[in-house]
């Protein structure tokens, strides 16, 4: 025993020297803006053992929970960041993913706003590691496909089929294992609309994993091993409502072309209102709801809003706002924000503007390294989990299932 606690001892105080040399390094990186190459000699993910709400830009109020499957409350924090640092070396690859109930379920990643930068080297640090966390969650719980909420290429989209933005923000940051056969849904955002969409269209043809046939679109999923049906409705928001200028206004003012607008509002309405399906999903890249810079969309909750009330949507995903946030209506509708794969941006300029109580979850620390969002449908609800890159689960909610129409 002796021999032991001298072990335990030795290791406890290597791990906090080498935890202050990693702060300290990680400190250095988020203030110099430093390359993928050399931050990732500096980055080390999951050492992260404060409560989430203890962070600056952390809202959680409501339903939900912070609380990560198999974890225990640990005493001193030293002792905390040290036997996470020891489990992290001794098993590598542990995280703090949501554990699967060994259900029949449909998984899927949703990500916005992570398309990198029009310079060398075309991606971002934070880019690069929400990458690499998606990576590993996959490897460790699985993905059907991954939902590509807009914003792919900052800051003015492609310029064709062949531009290497398509190599350089996609393809080779997303490259781990465990993605290269997982398809991507992709819709286009604002800054998408700044370039070339139809090439982004046209890549669907060049790429096996990229698919975005159209503007907007429908998806349809089955549960393996059950009837159990899931609709996604994959819907252009700046064709519906028009492009907005991040500089100037901050509310897109009309569409460009009135009667594209009322031929896809009249889609969506036929879509919506034909589904018999137990989860019936909508993504588009604006929010109809969110306390951060853009604020609610003016448009969407003219047009979409009633729509996804009318026929009992179970949720909505977007990005645009650079942040992460779980916002869940009166009648239950989730509205599931994920805008910080490529930038985190901390703001409550529109929390007014949100009715109170809606708000469940809010995060945009700026030190942190990007997330994205988990979900995972069983023939009984519809989980979404929202992880940082670096492993940690965030946030953790539950949508039922649709009562079957008739």
């Amino acid at each position: 025993m002796a021999i032991a606690d001298h072990n335990w001892r030795l290791r406890r105080d290597l791990c906090l020297v080498w935890l202050k040399y990693v702060v300290h390094h990680i400190t250095d990186f988020m203030s110099r803006e430093e390359s993928w190459e050399r931050s990732s000699q500096a980055w080390a993910p999951g050492i992260v053992c404060t409560t989430v709400a203890e962070h600056e830009g952390v809202t959680h109020t409501g339903s939900g929970s912070y609380d990560e499957p198999g974890r225990t409350p640990i005493g001193a924090m030293e002792t905390g960041v040290c036997l996470l640092v020891v489990l992290l070396a001794v098993l590598p690859g542990t995280s703090s993913f949501p554990a699967s109930a060994g259900k029949p379920s449909l998984r899927f990643l949703a990500l916005g706003d992570w398309g990198g930068l029009p310079i060398a080297p075309y991606h971002t640090a934070r880019e690069m590691l929400t990458a690499r966390e998606m990576g590993k969650a996959v490897a460790t719980l699985g993905a059907d496909f991954i939902l590509g909420l807009g914003d792919n290429f900052y800051y003015s989209g492609v310029q064709d089929v062949d531009d290497k933005r398509f190599q350089n923000t996609f393809e080779l940051v997303f490259r781990a294992d465990s993605l290269k056969d997982v398809p991507w849904y992709l819709i286009a955002g604002n800054h998408d609309h700044n370039g070339n969409v139809s090439a982004q269209i046209a890549y669907t043809n060049v790429s096996k994993r990229w698919n975005f046939p159209d503007y907007y679109y429908d998806l349809k999923f089955t549960v393996p091993g059950t009837n159990v049906s899931v609709a996604i409705l994959m819907i252009d928001t700046v064709t519906l409502c028009g492009n907005s200028d991040d500089f100037q206004s901050q509310q897109p003012e009309k569409p460009l072309s009135e009667e594209a607008a009322n031929q896809q509002l009249e889609w969506l309405k036929t879509k919506m209102s034909e589904s018999k399906d137990d989860y019936l999903l909508v993504a588009g890249h604006y929010p109809v709801w969110s306390v951060a810079e853009h604020g609610p969309t003016h448009c969407l909750l003219k047009h979409l809003r009633p729509l996804l009330r009318k026929y009992n949507a179970t949720a909505y995903f977007c990005g645009h706002d650079h942040n992460l946030q779980y916002i869940q209506d009166d009648v239950g509708i989730g509205y599931v924000l994920s805008g910080a794969g490529n930038f985190m941006e901390h703001s409550l300029k529109h929390e007014s503007k949100v009715p109170e109580g809606f708000l469940r979850f809010y995060y945009a620390q700026g030190s942190s390294m990007g997330g994205f969002v988990f979900v995972e449908i069983t023939p009984d609800e519809m989980e979404v989990t929202y992880i940082m890159a670096g492993g940690k689960s965030l946030f953790h909610t539950t949508l039922p299932r649709r009562q079957r129409f008739h």
